[in-house]
């Protein structure tokens, strides 16, 4: 019996229990929540439902909680409901009903774990969003990583999702881009400010081998080619390292774009601070025009123009927001980097200046630092630490884990040791290696003869079996969990667990007979359990972007 089953059932004896109690309320309104106890001497799952509703019952919850136990224990493939405290239920399912859910993960198989908990949501989960003037540093990768991992775990709890990079490829950054470069190729000295490094360089090469002629133009048609170019070649440089780390996004969104004029001579940032000002939240002071935005909650009003006619960065924040409701995503999610917690009420005002509600239609992640002892400045870049050199250096499984196993505002700092070592000290190595057992536990079935054809579910009685399913059935729940809570994370803790409970059941249960044993039902019945062990753990390391390697 899966959770969802079994809460289904329960919702119909909390039904029949407030129907006796005269309730007016149904239970078709109730959440059963099923939560894992936290010992297995409690049970397989656990439900407050009865604290939730005694007081639409109008008894103690206790009581309650008492008669629908009653009604929980006499349930098909319930073995036991006990009530704990003040009003939790803990529920001890058969072994055979328990056991079912072997088949159910089988039959599934990769689709085991995705649902429609958020089906009906669309959702634009921007991040990374590095300016094209350089490569991607470590604090990018962590963005890579935990974003692209946010964005599948939505996807399976069934939001329609879209990844988006915001290009920065306007603004005097990009003069200045194209400035370094031109200085490369002439073989002067960087402008003050400019951009350094040996990346400068070879860029400088690239765009000389690409456009030779530029050597021959005006100074300021020489810079306008050297940034144009240079920007093209970095963007794809940028493109090539997000793949090799196994992160693609569907839009990739210009601010150029934004400033762009259409036939009437408007841009989209003219065009937003006029949807603002219909809006009533713009008023003009000492020539300049502002948002109202401590309407909603910012610490001061937001200039949006200035007084000289020259608009602010935050009328393109204003103009992307809105570009982003036009294309119909109702929520906004942005990832934003651990020096950008000032963007948080600010973007929350532009929700709310743009007539949406800043509680529910925009999100705001701040990650905090991140740091690899012993990790070496690029030699290219001369100051920051590189996506690439690291993915070359720890290997992009090792990193995505690391990177998606904490909380994005932990800072955190990650031990190469460690991530290199093949033992059980390295959590992703610990993870792989179980999935890799699994295929060499059914690698060996086959060659004694052990198929999996008789699957049996009530001959999985043992505690490392009972425990094993019961965490194989919290699959669901935790992707679920990670998706509402953006915290992908979850996904990573949980599979450590399945883990440990594989190893154990692997160390105290036989899938293949001993020495002249004859085969039987049992043996079929755990290289099943076998399998659907290494389903779930191969589909939880999909959601990290990891792989999930046969042999290790």
């Amino acid at each position: 019996m899966d959770p969802q089953a079994l809460a289904a059932l329960i919702a119909q004896c909390v039904e029949k229990q407030l129907d006796a109690h005269g309730a007016e309320d149904g239970a078709t309104r109730i959440d059963v929540a099923l939560e894992r106890p936290r010992s297995a001497e409690h049970g397989d799952w656990a439900t407050s439902v009865a604290l939730k509703v005694a007081k639409t019952a109008g008894v103690p919850p206790r009581d309650f909680a008492l008669a629908l136990a009653g009604d929980v224990a006499a349930l098909e493939g319930v073995a036991q409901a006990e009530v704990a405290g003040p009003g939790f239920i803990n529920i001890t399912l058969e072994a055979g009903a328990a056991g079912e859910l072997v088949a159910t993960i089988l039959q599934q198989g990769e689709a085991y774990g995705h649902g429609d908990a958020l089906a009906g949501q669309t959702i634009n989960v921007e991040f990374v969003s590095a300016n094209p003037t350089g490569p991607l540093h470590i604090g990018h990768t962590r963005w890579a990583a935990l974003g692209d991992s946010l964005v599948r775990v939505l996807r399976s709890a069934g939001a329609e999702v879209t990844s988006e990079f915001y290009v920065n490829d306007a603004g005097a950054q990009m003069d200045t881009f194209g400035a370094s470069i031109l200085a490369a190729i002439v073989d002067e000295p960087a402008p003050e400010g400019g951009y350094h490094g040996s990346y400068i360089q070879d860029l400088a090469q690239r765009v000389l081998a690409k456009e030779p002629g530029i050597v021959s133009l005006e100074k300021d048609d020489q810079i306008a080619l050297a940034r144009d170019t240079g920007y093209s070649l970095q963007l794809a440089d940028i493109k090539e390292s997000l793949a090799a780390f196994g992160v693609e996004f569907g839009v990739w969104f210009s601010e150029r774009t934004l400033h762009e004029k259409d036939g009437s001579g408007s841009s989209l940032i003219d065009g937003s601070l006029e949807r603002l000002r219909a809006g009533g939240h713009v008023f003009d002071e000492d020539d300049a025009v502002w948002v109202r935005t401590t309407d909603f909650g910012d610490d001061k009003d937001r200039v949006i123009r200035r007084a000289n006619g020259v608009y602010t960065y935050f009328a393109a924040d204003a103009a992307y927001y809105l570009s982003k409701t036009d294309r119909g995503f109702a929520k906004k999610i942005y990832l934003l980097g651990a020096d950008h917690h000032g963007y948080i009420h600010r973007l929350k005002a532009l929700a709310g200046a743009a007539g949406e509600d800043p509680e529910k239609n925009i999100e705001i992640l701040i990650g905090q630092l991140v740091s690899i002892n012993g990790a070496k400045l690029s030699k290219r870049a001369g100051n920051i630490i590189e996506l690439d050199d690291l993915r070359e250096w720890l290997g992009v499984d090792a990193l995505r884990y690391s990177l998606a196993r904490y909380p994005a505002d932990s800072p955190l700092s990650l031990d190469p040791e460690i991530l290199t070592k093949r033992s059980n000290d390295n959590p992703v190595f610990y993870v792989q290696y179980a999935h890799a057992r699994t295929h060499q536990v059914a690698r060996n079935a086959a060659a004694s003869g052990v198929s999996g054809d008789t699957f049996d579910p009530s001959l999985l009685s043992e505690p490392s079996e009972a425990a094993l399913i019961s965490s194989l059935a919290d699959f669901p729940r935790i992707v679920v969990q990670a998706a509402e809570l953006r915290e992908p994370h979850r996904v990573a803790r949980y599979l450590e667990e399945v883990a440990a409970l594989f190893h154990r059941w692997y160390d105290q249960a036989r899938v293949t007979p001993q020495g002249d044993d004859p085969i039987e039902p049992v043996h079929h019945t755990r290289l099943s359990l076998n399998n659907a062990a290494g389903q779930v753990l191969r589909n939880g390391l999909s959601l990290l972007g990891v792989s999930a390697p046969e042999r290790m």
